[in-house]
């Protein structure tokens, strides 16, 4: 998160600040999974062991080193390694195929591959002719001929660290579930001014001035332990970023440690290690989870959840919010910037709880003018806090998101949003994603809200499609595990919407195939439903 003002502005390196912590309380417990248990001591022998490494491989400031692994302990000692060194770190989605990752090995410029024995053919393919070293971490999976094994190069007592170096980065992709992935370029040297709110403001700790005092912060046994369980992959912004967050407070990761999210371990890791912060993906999780817990002891160590870009329904906050005395903050942000806005409930009285604009967020004019947030006020939402230095490799894309207008650098990644004239707003959808239908324009956030509402849909999605009068109409897939009558619940959207919203077809299916943080493959829906609607139309004429 991000904010105008600040007691400093001296930059603070998560290297440096980890070593302080790791050199403070040694024996703390770092990071935990169901099979291993990792001390800060460890923590930080291991990252000076692999950072030495890189840098015998010739690696240094501007380079970059990718990695294809799940939640495990040694994604963040690869993660501290590159920022030692000044090396940028390359999380690759480790469901990607091996030309996706070979792609993302090329536009990110990567001489290193992280990967677990259990993708070594995958990683093997997507690696063929590239200068790109392999280190391997054994997780049962096959050897790989010619990698380094993870574990051979690291030393009894690790090297010392060095000095984060100055003008490093971090490249975060984006998921790419509209286009191509693009990698994020952000400081190192403004990172943690930019979320020092979402790292000291949500323990209620002044920000640091420099790195002695947020370590006597971190090392302070009075204060209580932020212990942290990152439900989707840390490859993904939110949950890194709050991984990171509660490393530099000195707390402890808990990982499930598997490429595939079990509710029943990550519930046995909530009460084994006393789990105090969940990082989810709206329903996705949430729910799964709340039912666990319902069946069980409930959540009674957790007091704050958070989510951020995925649908986190009233309903799912309202269970978990019975299960434990807990904050829940769901984020409007994006890996470009924010966080826009933040819906807070500390208990479930306070739901529905809107999305308050953050103070350096503001809705803009399609000409780039802030807009009064008076009642009914429609805009583009943007952000003008700390932002990153734009897209790796990229300067066409960088100038069409972050645009430098009335003496602000904003960052406006395409959402619109309605102000309701107190502060909050309700967000529509991505400009891309709207529906222009014979002149009127169509947000499909409303629309899939309206559609959820019926009992008979478990999950919608909206989108338009080509029409010869309309120019688009408006259309929706939605999830039922149910028998649907589809005229019956375009009609009920009719009562909530106006007639030109509603969806003009329908298609049902037994899932959208969300993925494990929540996301839509709506490129495939898209196709899949054109598909279908051909084969009506055909069978029509027949």
């Amino acid at each position: 998160m991000a904010e105008t003002s600040t007691s400093s502005t001296v930059p603070i390196h998560y290297s440096d600040l980890w070593d302080g912590i790791a050199r403070a309380v040694p024996e703390r417990l770092a990071a935990a999974t169901a099979d291993d248990e990792m001390t800060w001591g460890r923590f930080r022998d291991e990252a000076a062991s692999l950072a030495a490494h890189l840098r015998s491989r010739g690696l240094s400031t501007g380079d970059a080193a990718a990695t294809l692994l799940y939640n495990r302990t040694e994604f963040l000692v690869f993660l501290w390694a590159c920022l030692a060194i000044g090396v940028a770190p390359v999380a690759i989605n480790y469901r990607y195929r091996a030309g996706e990752v070979r792609d993302l090995l090329v536009d990110s410029s990567s001489r290193v591959l992280l990967i677990p024995t259990s993708m070594s053919a995958l990683a093997v393919e997507a690696a063929a002719g590239l200068d790109v070293e392999l280190i391997t971490v054994d997780d049962g999976g096959d050897a790989v001929d010619g990698a380094t094994d993870y574990r051979a190069l690291l030393a009894d007592d690790g090297p010392a660290l060095p000095p984060a170096p100055r003008g490093a980065e971090m490249r975060l992709y984006t998921g790419g579930t509209t286009g191509r992935p693009r990698a994020v370029v952000w400081d190192l040297d403004t990172l943690l001014i930019a979320r020092r709110h979402s790292t000291w403001g949500l323990i209620g700790a002044e920000p640091p001035a420099d790195v002695a005092a947020a370590v006597r912060i971190a090392a302070d046994a009075e204060r209580p332990r932020v212990v942290t369980l990152p439900m989707s992959p840390l490859l993904h912004g939110t949950a890194q970023s709050a991984t990171m967050a509660a490393l530099a407070l000195g707390g402890t990761i808990v990982m499930h440690a598997a490429a595939r999210m079990d509710v029943g371990t990550a519930y046995e890791l909530i009460g084994r290690y006393g789990v105090t912060r969940l990082i989810v993906a709206g329903d996705v999780l949430a729910l799964p989870l709340a039912e666990a817990a319902e069946k069980a002891n409930g959540l009674p160590t957790v007091t704050s959840v958070i989510s951020s870009g995925m649908r986190f329904s009233d309903e799912a906050k309202a269970r978990l919010h019975r299960l434990g005395d807990m904050t829940i903050v769901d984020m409007f942000a994006s890996s470009e910037g924010g966080p826009y806005a933040l819906g807070t409930s500390r208990s479930a009285d306070d739901l529905p709880a809107p999305l308050t604009l953050t103070p350096d967020a503001a809705l803009l004019d399609e000409k780039g003018r802030e807009l009064p947030l008076s009642a009914g006020t429609l805009g583009l939402v943007a952000f003008r806090g700390i932002l990153p230095r734009g897209y790796y490799g990229d300067p066409v894309k960088t100038a069409e998101t972050f645009r430098e207008m009335n003496g602000h650098r904003y960052v406006v990644p395409g959402d619109w949003a309605r102000a309701r004239g107190d502060g909050t707003i309700d967000l529509l959808g991505r400009l891309s994603a709207v529906v222009n239908t014979g002149g009127e324009k169509v947000y499909p956030a409303e629309v899939e809200e309206a559609l959820i509402e019926h009992p008979s849909v478990d999950d919608a999605i909206v989108f338009g499609l080509p029409d010869p009068r309309f120019g688009e109409v408006v259309c929706a897939t939605i999830a039922a595990t149910g028998p649907v009558d589809v005229d019956e619940v375009i009609s009920s959207v009719g009562e909530r919407v106006a007639g030109y919203k509603k969806p003009r077809h329908l298609f049902v299916r037994q899932s959208l195939d969300r993925t494990q943080t929540g996301k839509v493959p709506l490129a495939r829906i898209r196709a899949d439903a054109a598909e279908e609607l051909a084969a009506r139309a055909e069978g029509a004429h027949a």
